[in-house]
Formats: C-alpha cells, sequence, structure tokens
C-alpha cells in the first residue's frame, strides 16, 4: 500500500477497525511510558530516599510546562496535518512539517535557556523546601539541557500518528522506555548517580529514538519527508498550529499551576511528606490514565481526518467507541485503586509514615476516576475539529474554574483531606459540564448531515 493509500484508509475503513489500529500503538506506547514513570519513581524512591520522591514531586509541574509549549507545537501541527491530509492538500502538509521541526528548536531552546536562568527561584516558587531543593534541582538541570530534544521526539512522534504511522510512533515510544529503563538501573542502581542520573537515561533515550524518527523523515519516499524550502516559518501555517495548539498548552500550562499550588497546599497542611503522597498518587493515575491519553492519541488522526472530509457519521462513531473504551478501562483502574491502593504505594517506598499517606491519597484521587475518560475524550474531539474555544473551556474547567478553588477552600474546613478531596469533586464537576456540550454539538453535525444528502 503506497503512503497517499495510507492516508486515505482513514475515510474508508471501518471506523472500529480504524481505532483499534491507531489507538493500540497509542496505547501501548503511553502505558509504557507511565509504567516506565513508575520504575524510575520507584528506582529513586528505593535508592535514593523519600525526599527524593518529594524532590521529583516538586518537577512534576515543571515537566508540564515543558510538555506544554511542546503539545502547542506536536498537537497543533499534527492536528493541522490530519486536516490537510483528509482535503488531499499534500503540499502544505509537508510545509506543515517543516515549521513543525523549525518550531519545536526555537520553543525549546528558549524555554531551557529562560528555565536555567532562574531555575531556584522557579523550584522554590514550585513548593521546594531546603530538603528538596537539591533533588530538584538536580533533576530539572539535566532535563532542561535536552529540551529541545524532548520537544522535537514528541512533536514527531505526533506527525507519525498523523501521517498514518502509528505503529512506528509505537516502536519510537517503546524503544525510549526500554533504553531509559536499562539506563536508569544502570545509572542510578549501579553508578549511583542518584537523581541526576535518571535526569540523564531520560534525555539519552529522547535523543536515541529522536534520531531514528528523523531518518524516517528523511526517506523521500515517504508522503511526508524532509526536504529543502519547507522549514521557513510561514505566518498562516503558524497562525493554524497555535490556534489549534492553545488548547493543550493551555491544559498543560493550568496543570502546571495546578501542580504548584497543590504542592504548597500539601506542604502547608501536611509537610513535605505529604507532597511526596502526592506525587505517589499522581504517578498511579498517570499510569492509568496514560491508557486514556493512548486512545484520544489513536482517535485524532481519524477524526481529523473526516471532519476535514465532511464525513461526520464516520467522525462521531469514532468519538462514541473511544468514549466507550476510555470509560470501560478506567472503570477497572478504578476497582483496582479502591482494593489495593497500598500495595500500589509500596511499589514507591517502604517508608511507614509515607505508605500510609500514598495508599490513602490514592483512594480518594481515583474515587470517581471512571469519568475522567469521557471527559478527555470530548476535549480531544474538540480540539481535533478546530472548535478551540470550546476545547479551551472544557481543558480549563475541571483545573482552573473548579480544582483551584476547591482545593483552596476544602482545607478551611477539613485540613489535609479537604486537599486531597478537591481532586474528585472537580472530576465530577468537569464531567457534569462536558456531556451537555458534546450533546448539543451532536445535534448540529446531524443537521449538517442531513443537509448534505439533500
Amino acid at each position: 500500500m503506497d503512503n497517499k493509500q495510507k492516508a486515505l484508509e482513514l475515510g474508508q475503513k471501518p471506523v472500529g477497525q480504524l481505532l483499534w489500529q491507531y489507538a493500540l500503538p497509542a496505547m501501548v506506547a503511553m502505558v509504557a511510558s507511565s509504567l516506565y514513570n513508575i520504575i524510575d519513581r520507584s528506582v529513586i524512591g528505593q535508592v535514593v530516599g523519600p525526599e527524593a520522591i518529594a524532590g521529583l514531586g516538586i518537577t512534576f509541574p515543571f515537566m508540564n510546562l515543558s510538555a506544554a509549549f511542546g503539545a502547542a507545537v506536536g498537537v497543533g501541527s499534527s492536528t493541522c496535518i490530519s486536516v490537510k491530509l483528509g482535503q488531499r492538500d499534500y503540499e502544505t502538509a509537508q510545509h506543515l512539517l517543516g515549521n513543525t521541526v523549525t518550531l519545536n528548536i526555537i520553543v525549546g531552546f528558549l524555554f531551557m535557556l529562560i528555565c536555567l536562568l532562574f531555575l531556584d527561584p522557579i523550584l522554590i516558587f514550585f513548593g521546594a523546601s531546603e530538603a528538596t531543593l537539591p533533588y530538584a534541582r538536580e533533576f530539572m538541570q539535566i532535563i532542561l539541557l535536552g529540551n529541545m530534544v524532548t520537544h522535537m521526539y514528541f512533536g514527531m512522534n505526533a506527525v507519525l500518528r498523523a501521517a498514518g504511522k502509528p505503529r512506528h510512533a509505537m516502536y519510537a515510544t517503546l524503544f525510549t522506555v526500554g533504553c531509559n529503563v536499562i539506563l536508569v538501573m544502570a545509572f542510578v542502581w549501579w553508578f549511583r548517580w542518584g537523581i541526576r542520573g535518571a535526569a540523564l537515561a531520560t534525555v539519552v533515550s529522547q535523543t536515541l529514538a529522536l534520531i531514528w524518527q528523523m531518518w524516517i523523515f528523511c526517506d523521500k519516499r515517504e508522503l511526508l519527508h524532509l526536504k529543502k524550502g519547507i522549514f521557513r516559518l510561514k505566518g498562516e501555517l503558524v497562525r493554524n498550529i497555535v490556534s489549534i495548539g492553545v488548547s493543550p498548552f493551555l491544559m498543560q500550562t493550568t496543570s502546571c499551576v495546578i501542580v504548584i499550588f497543590m504542592n504548597n497546599q500539601f506542604v502547608r497542611y501536611g509537610g513535605d511528606m505529604a507532597v511526596g503522597a502526592y506525587s505517589i498518587a499522581n504517578s498511579m493515575v498517570m499510569v492509568f490514565f496514560m491508557f486514556v491519553m493512548g486512545v484520544t492519541q489513536g482517535m485524532q488522526p481519524i477524526v481529523g481526518y473526516n471532519y476535514g472530509a465532511q464525513k461526520y457519521d464516520r467522525m462521531m462513531r469514532c468519538v462514541w467507541l473511544a468514549i466507550s473504551i476510555a470509560t470501560t478501562f478506567l472503570l477497572m483502574a478504578w476497582a483496582l485503586s479502591m482494593l489495593f491502593p497500598r500495595q500500589m504505594a509500596r511499589i514507591f517506598t517502604t517508608d511507614p509514615v509515607l505508605l500510609e499517606m500514598a495508599a490513602q491519597g490514592i483512594k480518594i484521587d481515583m474515587m470517581v476516576f471512571f469519568v475522567v475518560g469521557s471527559q478527555a475524550i470530548i476535549t480531544n474531539f474538540f480540539q481535533c475539529i478546530g472548535k478551540v474555544k470550546i476545547s479551551i473551556f472544557l481543558s480549563l474547567s475541571r483545573q482552573l474554574f473548579l480544582l483551584l478553588p476547591m482545593a483552596y477552600i476544602f482545607p478551611s474546613f477539613w485540613g489535609l483531606e479537604g486537599v486531597w478531596y478537591s481532586m474528585p469533586a472537580s472530576d465530577f464537576g468537569s464531567f457534569s459540564m462536558t456531556i451537555p456540550i458534546l450533546l448539543w454539538h451532536i445535534r448540529k453535525f446531524k443537521s449538517y448531515g442531513q443537509k448534505d444528502n439533500h
């Protein structure tokens, strides 16, 4: 099958078969990536100590902020590419690839430079204490030095999926994860390089994967490939990328703000150990949520292509199927977290105080976890079809409009437990807002389909 035919199949194959074909590699890759994060934190917690886990928790906002800038380029460009392929505008899709490379280099370098210059003040603002600051600093110095590689790696993986190569994107992630695990064991466990060794393992692994990705895009036989004349930034293309990418950017940036605020609330009401417990609970949540992210990544090229081709029935079948898959999986994850929270927490630490706090935190954090999948799928759906304002509103609803005020008010009544309970309360509130918005837009798409039939 030639490369153009691979793109055309997004509008022809049965939707269920397509979603399986695209989502399964993404799910495998995302779950593997989250399992790496567990292994990473487990090794750090067991070898370096509980203070290092708390220090690593402080870096979550930094990682989210870096991911926000990466998503603004990677998700924005891949969505634009999917729509252009649906419209069979291959020349514009080619230039979008080149602009993606250029933007990732510029954004990655500027983010690295600014953050390295003000690293300590930023980490202290994020909630680092005297005990946790050295660990957070050592980790982020290495991560930031490799920031351009990280941005490019994630951006190229998103473009691979948009170009009809979900398996190649999966292979890149699996390679990165496997290489990461081996290097973490070597650098942290064997060489005893501490938390700095874990960061170095991440950067080296992503660099090797990026080399392979760029080798694929240098192949002139590919529908999308690197060539002269496509790297110069074009105002219209950059605006399109940014207009789509602003939704995931704001979502990730808001997540960064929330983690900063939550870290400070946990320090205030429970100390450094509470931050460590939040870090552990957050890691478990992300392991399960990565499955949902895999589904959203798999559905993105299908929804984008069929929206561009005005095949609205196929587009909505994909959305409903994605919601069903995500909700079913999260129901299983919810059951596991309710039954085995201590076993989950023990992966990261044997410290009795931290273990007890983390186990309780996992149960509370995942209390209504099964409703989160549909909210994520629907938000991503509006992003895929260019409904930026709706996607931004839904992205911000859970974290900025609900979680932030709840996490501020609840502790006034219930102390540390109030910080924990603000998370499931905001999850359910966001879910309650999302479903009616989707149903209203479904009626609009049905009317479009009826007009097309006349």
